[in-house]
């Protein structure tokens, strides 16, 4: 399932990994033990240059996965044939590899590039708890009923956002199925991470429907006032929300495994 993160201009490294991650995390369903696992700084000590590596660009990777002979994977599912960028974490897994062979996985490369894609268009670089491990399967079907429909309300958002254990303070974003050209989430600010895409719906200027919807509930409307007046708190409730998906599902410990290829199991 794939949630497309616009928090106001997004280019290109933004695109390729902050909306990767996003799909990835909200795939996931529970975070039952991973937060004692997860921790910032977790290769500090064995792939020390892991997260400078990474600066160059549901949380177990799947959706990075290629299709094969009798399975078609999570990225080739309808309503994520909108993701992109999947060549830049291909660059970034085969230098932390050179550095460090076998211990960084996809999923946590996943997270720290989304974070610094942040930081390179303006946003605030927030701490990354780390520790993920990959998984070893990638089915189309099993984003049925996870990801949000093309044309959702806001009801319907929140509900899927809730069986995640997220708010609606979480809700930042909204999800398009539809083939087509790249178009900016905010065309005023398109390559600068900022408060703009909430000006835009306020102005009805909303790209898909599920961003105009949020100003049908109201305390979605509070929320997208609130964050189109205060850069500040949107930055910081942004960065809140990215930790705190990073840990719906993710594996941890003896579970999963290391991918030396993030697009084969």
């Amino acid at each position: 399932m794939e949630v497309q993160m616009r928090r106001g201009g997004a280019m290109g490294l933004v695109q390729a990994a902050a909306a990767v991650l996003s799909y990835v995390v909200l795939i996931m369903a529970s975070t039952a033990g991973v937060r004692a696992q997860l921790r910032v700084g977790f290769y500090d000590s064995s792939c020390p240059a892991a997260e400078i590596i990474c600066f160059v660009g549901g949380c177990e990777a799947s959706v990075l996965v290629d299709s094969s002979k009798g399975n078609t994977a999570e990225k080739d599912a309808g309503p994520n044939t909108s993701l992109r960028g999947f060549e830049v974490v291909d660059r970034i897994k085969a230098r932390v590899e050179q550095a460090c062979f076998g211990v960084v996985s996809c999923a946590d490369i996943l997270a720290f590039a989304a974070r610094d894609s942040v930081a390179l268009t303006g946003g605030n670089a927030y701490q990354v708890p780390a520790g993920r491990r990959d998984g070893g399967v990638s089915r189309a079907q099993d984003t049925g009923g996870n990801l949000p429909p093309p044309t959702p309300n806001v009801n319907q958002l929140t509900k899927i956002f809730a069986s995640k254990g997220l708010s609606q303070k979480d809700l930042q974003c909204g999800a398009s199925a539809a083939p087509g050209p790249l178009v900016p989430m905010d065309a005023v600010t398109p390559n600068s991470f900022d408060e703009g895409f909430y000006k835009g719906v306020m102005s009805n200027r909303g790209l898909l429907a599920s961003d105009q919807a949020l100003l049908s509930d109201g305390n979605t409307a509070v929320q997208v006032v609130s964050y189109a007046n205060d850069p500040a708190t949107f930055q910081s409730d942004f960065a809140a929300a990215m930790v705190k998906m990073g840990y719906i599902g993710a594996l941890t410990g003896s579970s999963g495994k290391i991918r030396a290829n993030c697009r084969v199991v």
